[in-house]
C-alpha cells in the first residue's frame, strides 16, 4: 500500500465475518468485531505508554516493504512523544509466509519479547518472492529470542495464536482495510506517513478528543 492518506473516517466497527484459508493465507468471517476488540484485545501485544492519551493501532505484515520502511519512523514518533499507546495487529495478508511471521512474533510475545521479535522481522529486507521462514527464524535468533521456548509456545499455544490472528483478520475486514501498513490514530485512519505526518495526525487526534 504505497499511497499516503492523511486522514479518513474509520469504517463501521461491527459486522459478520468468517474464517477460511486460501493459498495458506487466513481470511476471516463470522467473527463479531467491536471497538473494544480493536482497541483493547487483552491478547494483542502493546507498546509505548500504556496510559497514553492517543492510541495507534498498527495493522502490519512482515512481507510488506512499506511496513518495514515506516516501522522505525513510527518507533521514533512514539518514543519522542511519550504519550502514545501502540497496539500491534499482525495482519498477514500478503503471502503465506506472512502467516508464519505473525505466528512467530506472537509466540515470542509469550516470552515477553514481542517488540524485539517485531523489530527483528521488520529488519529482514522484503523480497519479490517473500521472506522465508528460515530467514525469519534466523532474525529472531539474532535478536536473542529463546528459540527453544518459541517452538514450545508455537505448539502449546497454537490455538491462542491462531485465534488472535483470526480476530485481527476480522478487524481488518470490518474496517475495510485494503493493504498494509494501515494505522488507526485516534479517530483517523492513515497509511504510510513520514515523521511530520504522524506528528500532525496525532495532534489532530488530540484536538478531536479535546473537542469531543
Amino acid at each position: 500500500m504505497s499511497g499516503i492518506t492523511r486522514r479518513g473516517a474509520i469504517a463501521a466497527m461491527g459486522g459478520a465475518f468468517g474464517l477460511l484459508a486460501t493459498n495458506g493465507l487466513i481470511r476471516a468471517q463470522e467473527i463479531e468485531v467491536t471497538k473494544e476488540m480493536i482497541l483493547d484485545d487483552p491478547a494483542a501485544p502493546t507498546g509505548g505508554n500504556p496510559k497514553g492519551d492517543v492510541t495507534i493501532v498498527n495493522f502490519t505484515d512482515y512481507n510488506c516493504p512499506y511496513c518495514k520502511k515506516v516501522a522505525p519512523v513510527l518507533a521514533r514518533v512514539i518514543k519522542d512523544d511519550g504519550r502514545i499507546r501502540h497496539v500491534y495487529k499482525d495482519w498477514p495478508v500478503i503471502r503465506p509466509t506472512s502467516v508464519e511471521g505473525a505466528r512467530l512474533a506472537l509466540a515470542a510475545h509469550h516470552q515477553g519479547r514481542y517488540e524485539a521479535a517485531h523489530a527483528a522481522l521488520m529488519g529482514v529486507p522484503a523480497t519479490r518472492d517473500g521472506i522465508s521462514a528460515e530467514e525469519m527464524r534466523a532474525a529472531l535468533k539474532g535478536a536473542g529470542i529463546d528459540m527453544a521456548r518459541l517452538d514450545i509456545d508455537l505448539a502449546g499455544r497454537s490455538r491462542e495464536i491462531e485465534a488472535l490472528i483470526q480476530r485481527n483478520m476480522a478487524q481488518g475486514d470490518a474496517l475495510g482495510l485494503t493493504g498494509t501498513p494501515s494505522f488507526l490514530v485516534g479517530p483517523f485512519r492513515v497509511s504510510t506517513l513520514d515523521y511530520a505526518g504522524f506528528k500532525q495526525v496525532i495532534a489532530d487526534a488530540r484536538e478531536s478528543q479535546d473537542n469531543g
